[in-house]
């Protein structure tokens, strides 16, 4: 098996990122995208994993893992990696979500805590998303059912044998990120220093967070156009419920009110968002992403992760509401764990506050400066 990841430059250098920042942005960042020469250079490229075994039983000859990467790996004295975070993004995202100026261009500047001059940042596509391996490259409907623990261990692939890191600073993730988190944590319990959850629960999946993805999942089966995956064009009805869930999840009633204050200007942003949202969607990728989750549960572990967790979650998102209780419960099983609950104002963004990273940066700083890198 190749364990070299081969680099190809990327169109869009950080610089560019942080010169599109929103105002308020670190004076780093500014300087940064006055100085395109201060700012790091991502690089792309791609790892094929051979002959991997699903947890379904299914195999694949080669499962092909994408990946974005910011600045190069420190090695103690004894060769272990010091410098390497792993940030994880949400279903039908990418890693390059990631290089939005709402999180790069608050992270990623000289002198911000994720400074990728210092920090070898690792920013994958999971399989089933993005320019890995997943059912619209061909396979459709046949390509193997995997779950979140194959995504895991094909992350973690990627890191050890793909790139060589053998130890991680920082596991830190959104949404679906969130939750292989708490995975990493828990499989590779001595491979990090620090864990960042953002957006999500350490649970099974189930009440209306189940039964929004079941209906997805049955909306678009039952879609005649779908043909058992095996379409030709896109099946309307499947995208649009599709679209239609991800635009309720991710809201945000506050901003929504506030920035759609007439039902003429909803129902514009309404039909814009879906047709934008359509326009890059494949019915059966989306199928396969959200029934990923379908055996999740990491709560029964939660005691073995060691390395200081940072769960933050949002007061106002709609996938993992606040009354429920369950993120102050669990939360007490993490040996280093500490929770936080963003209360809902004008810099929340719903479910999407993940994002944000100027909402939480505060509490990254706290679990940087609490937890430590390997000695040297």
């Amino acid at each position: 098996m190749s364990t070299i990841l081969k680099r190809l430059g990327l169109l869009v250098t950080l610089a560019m990122v942080l010169a599109q920042g929103q105002a308020g942005a670190q004076t780093p960042a500014q300087n940064a995208a006055k100085d395109p020469s201060s700012a790091p250079v991502p690089h792309e490229g791609d790892f094929v994993i051979h002959n991997f075994r699903f947890q379904s039983g299914e195999t694949l000859p080669e499962v092909r893992m994408h990946c974005t990467t910011f600045g190069a790996p420190v090695r103690d004295k004894r060769g272990h990696t010091t410098n390497a975070v792993l940030i994880l993004h949400g279903t039908s995202g990418t890693g390059h979500q990631f290089l939005r100026p709402i999180f790069a261009g608050v992270l990623f500047g000289p002198g911000q805590l994720l400074d990728a001059n210092q920090y070898y940042i690792i920013l994958p596509d999971n399989v089933g998303h993005g320019r890995s391996s997943k059912p619209s490259d061909g396979m459709h409907a046949h390509f193997p059912q995997y779950d979140y623990a194959d995504m895991v261990a094909l992350q973690h692939e990627l890191v050890q044998k793909g790139l060589g890191v053998d130890h991680l600073r920082l596991v830190m993730g959104t949404s679906m990120g969130c939750m292989h988190s708490w995975m990493w944590g828990e499989a590779y319990p001595t491979e990090m220093d620090a864990l960042m959850p953002l957006a999500c629960l350490p649970v099974q999946i189930a009440g209306r967070n189940r039964i929004w993805r079941k209906m997805v999942i049955d909306g678009i089966r039952q879609d005649p156009e779908w043909k058992n995956g095996d379409y030709d064009t896109q099946p309307r009805a499947a995208l649009e419920v599709s679209a239609d869930f991800l635009v309720i999840a991710g809201s945000a009633p506050l901003q929504m009110q506030h920035e759609l204050p007439a039902r003429d200007v909803a129902d514009k942003y309404l039909e814009e968002t879906v047709k934008r949202i359509t326009s890059g969607l494949d019915a059966n990728d989306f199928l396969y992403a959200v029934s990923a989750s379908r055996d999740y549960d990491p709560s029964a572990k939660l005691g073995l992760i060691q390395a200081p967790v940072m769960f933050i979650n949002s007061a106002d998102d709609f996938i993992n509401p606040p009354e429920l209780g369950i993120a102050e419960q669990e939360i007490k099983q993490v040996k280093k764990g500490r929770f936080v609950l963003l209360p809902t104002s004008e810099k929340t963004h719903g479910h999407g506050t993940h994002t944000w990273a100027v909402v939480w940066q505060q509490y990254l700083r706290e679990l940087l400066d609490q937890s430590s890198a390997p000695s040297p």
